[in-house]
């Protein structure tokens, strides 16, 4: 089956209509449907809907609609004081926003209106530090945000005569101005994620341009992958537009600058595995047109099963409940898809057009025709040994040394692993991004001269009658708690109540997170309500640190169910794939061995080489996806190749000669796939950093350390009972069968 469709794929006429249809296929769907990049929605929700502090956002629209929308704070600043003049600006931008209010501009402080002492009195005790709120809608979108966060910087200018945005803030004689809060960091953080699109598509191509040239010295095969994945994206954008256009899917800049390096990275080396299996038979048979059909029956369906597993793997970040989990998934497995097809399909049909002239200068040849060769040049034909070849060695340390290979092995990971439980999670916005970000300066500077909570008060809100008037008290009484306001009534419904409170700690910070089930105890209490039963419909709290906790909780309780829904789903495609249960639980538990390690290394490095104090708490899910679902990839080639020896030879020389063939082509697949992981760490995002960081190591202990040894090394000692429940006698007869033959 395998070898009649590749007959027909790499044909005299079957290539050219390949190449032909992938062409036309990426042009039409280019040209007539939306780019991705044209549909990402950068303000998508993370939150479920009926999540407490999106319900209580809710809440306060509608019981408290002046109150409501989302701010941006911009920060006035003269380290040696603000002057008068400093202080008649804010009045006159006021006064400008009242006449020439921004688009879904909210309700304003009238500050035009106050006289100076009033004014004086809400900057900070040093009176260094101003800061004047305008707030937006909410569910404004972002390209909206950033038009009016411009349009807002060009007012102050006109009103100034200067820039106070490019001022040093250090600089005591200079008025600086910096825009924060939320809607700041969020416009500040979309532009970073949006300026990483390019830079990550032009470094992973160069990166892995020049990866093949080094590792294959040939420029014709270095091209051919790139042309293959630039193919798949070509068509993977647009399929992922429209679905985003019609509203099945929603994308992000955060999830497409992913996707581009798992496309690179995963896509090519789905092409080398093919490329590597090429090469080999056109060291065995003369004719290309042979060697392309005897490749694809030996390496198409390791590398289908490989890409199937991977996708299912991404597909299971459909069952997240928080919602760049679940933006990450159709991107995701639909690219490597698409990439898995233009692996089995455009690529061989390159190939069977360049035939060996696609190795150049290295032409692969038949011992025949380089015996020929070598005559005709008067040369003496040297036959090459393949017992001196690196990955023959290490296959043989393997079997005559199993136990030793795996106690090393795994000790060697068993103690990295054992740093993975001392990891601190940081749910942090704002330690993620650079320092000299403008919303992070504007921050800093707000939590030198003010409580830190200033950037993002705490809402509470309660529905009572009676005892709304120890409420604030109450929440006076909570740790971390700077100040907390007396009661708002609501003018919609006089049954509500709404208390401003400001923490004295980073509103991002996990510290500040655990004070909001606090805060709902310390006012339901206060209610007479006992604690935080029954307060559901009584105690409503509202925030970006009320967001962050439900951020918090929908993240952990998607690592306990993606988790073991990925490994039951890997699990079960193995043991369909292998049909061997044994086989199946120690490649699984390999993995999940190499992907501890990978977080244990990851922090030693971060935290104790790097200076990290925590990383984000969204990594270790991100890492386990696409690390168990990679490693994988190469644990399936490399046993694949040892089944398929196992059936004409010994077990151990199947190990010795499995190992061998498929080391070299899984260890530069592994450094293309860590290196473009690797190009993440080069983005001024801690969370990147991390992400490209871990994945990178892990990728590379796959490679160097679970697949060369780890794994033939248990085959080795399991012997006849890795193929468990399949029956030895069937595999010495296959054995003898194919002996015979030959």
């Amino acid at each position: 089956m395998l070898e009649r469709i590749g007959g027909s794929i790499t044909g005299p006429k079957g290539r050219w209509i390949t190449i032909l249809v992938w062409i036309a296929a990426a042009v039409l769907l280019t040209l007539t449907l939306p780019a991705v990049g044209d549909e990402e929605k950068n303000n998508a929700p993370n939150l479920l809907p009926d999540s407490p502090s999106v319900v209580a956002d809710e809440m306060m629209n509608r019981y408290f609609p002046n109150a409501s929308g989302v701010p941006a704070l911009l920060v006035w600043h003269r380290a040696d004081g603000l002057t008068e003049q400093d202080y008649s600006y804010t009045q006159q931008l006021t006064t400008k926003l009242m006449n020439e209010p921004l688009e879904s501009q909210g309700e304003l402080i009238p500050l035009d209106r106050m006289p100076l002492p009033a004014l004086i009195s809400l900057a900070s005790e040093d009176g260094t530090t101003f800061v004047q709120p305008i707030s937006f809608q909410e569910g404004t979108e972002t390209e909206l945000l950033k038009h009016n966060l411009e349009k807002l910087q060009t007012m102050v200018q006109e009103i100034t005569g200067a820039d106070p945005f490019a001022a040093d803030i250090g600089d005591g004689s200079q008025l600086s101005a910096r825009i924060s809060g939320p809607v700041g960091i969020f416009v500040d953080a979309t532009a970073l994620f949006q300026n990483a699109d390019f830079v990550l598509l032009l470094a992973t191509v160069i990166l892995v341009l020049v990866l093949l040239l080094v590792i294959y010295r040939s420029p014709i095969l270095a091209v051919i992958p790139l042309i293959g994945v630039g193919f798949a994206y070509l068509v993977t954008s647009p399929l992922l537009g429209v679905l985003a256009s019609e509203g099945w899917i929603t994308v992000d800049s955060q999830a497409i600058a992913i996707m581009t390096v798992l496309l690179f990275g995963a896509g090519t080396d789905y092409c080398l595995f093919f490329i590597t299996r090429f090469r080999q038979e056109l060291t065995l048979v003369e004719s290309r047109r042979e060697a392309m059909r005897r490749s694809f029956k030996g390496a198409s369906g390791a590398i289908a099963m490989s890409g199937f597993t991977v996708v299912i793997a991404l597909l299971a970040l459909l069952a997240a409940h928080f919602g760049a989990y679940d933006r990450f998934a159709v991107p995701f497995s639909l690219s490597i898809l698409i990439m898995g097809i233009a692996s089995l399909t455009l690529v061989p049909a390159l190939l069977a057009v360049f035939g060996r002239a696609s190795f150049f200068p290295f032409i692969p040849r038949t011992e025949e025709q380089a015996e020929r060769r070598a005559a005709q040049r008067g040369q003496a034909y040297r036959r090459p040994n393949p017992e001196k070849k690196l990955g023959m060695k290490i296959g043989k340390l393997v079997i005559t040394r199993p136990w030793t290979v795996i106690v090393t092995t795994v000790l060697l990971l068993g103690v990295l692993a054992g740093f993975a439980p001392s990891i601190n999670y940081s749910y942090d916005l704002l330690s993620g991004f650079p320092e000299d970000m403008p919303s992070r300066e504007g921050f800093a500077t707000i939590g030198e001269a003010f409580p830190q909570g200033e950037l993002a008060p705490v809402t509470v809100m309660v529905k009572a009658e009676e005892g709304r008037e120890n409420v604030a008290e109450a929440l006076r009484g909570v740790s971390l708690v700077a100040e907390a306001d007396d009661a708002v009534q609501s003018t919609v419904d006089e049954a509500y109540a709404s208390y401003r409170v400001i923490l004295d700690t980073n509103p991002y910070s996990l510290e500040a997170m655990e004070t909001i089930p606090k805060l709902r105890a310390a006012a339901s209490e206060a209610l007479g309500q006992g604690g935080e039963e029954g307060t559901a419909d009584l105690v409503w709290i509202a925030g970006a640190t009320a967001q962050q906790y439900d951020d918090k909780t929908l993240q952990d309780r998607d690592n306990r169910v993606i988790i073991p829904l990925v490994i039951g789903l890997i699990m079960l495609l193995l043991l369909l794939y292998l049909r061997s249960v044994t086989a199946t639980l120690y490649l699984v538990a390999t993995v999940l061995l190499s992907y501890a390690a990978a977080l244990g290394l990851g922090w030693i490095i971060l935290h104790h080489l790097m200076g990290y104090d925590s990383i984000q708490g969204s990594i270790p899910l991100y890492a386990f996806v696409f690390l168990i679902a990679l490693g994988e990839d190469y644990n399936i080639f490399m046993i694949s190749s040892i089944w398929q020896k196992r059936k004409r030879m010994p077990l151990l020389q199947a190990i010795k000669e499995g190992v061998s063939d498929t080391g070299g082509v899984i260890t530069s697949a592994g450094l293309i796939l860590a290196g473009t992981f690797a190009v993440l760490a080069s983005l001024p995002l801690q969370v990147l950093v991390q992400f490209g960081l871990i994945t990178a190591i892990g990728v590379l202990m796959d490679t160097f350390i679970v697949r060369p040894f780890l794994v033939p090394a248990i085959t080795a000692v399991l012997g006849r009972w890795a193929f468990w429940p399949a029956k030895e006698k069937n595999m010495e007869s296959g054995a003898r069968t194919e002996t015979a033959k030959r």
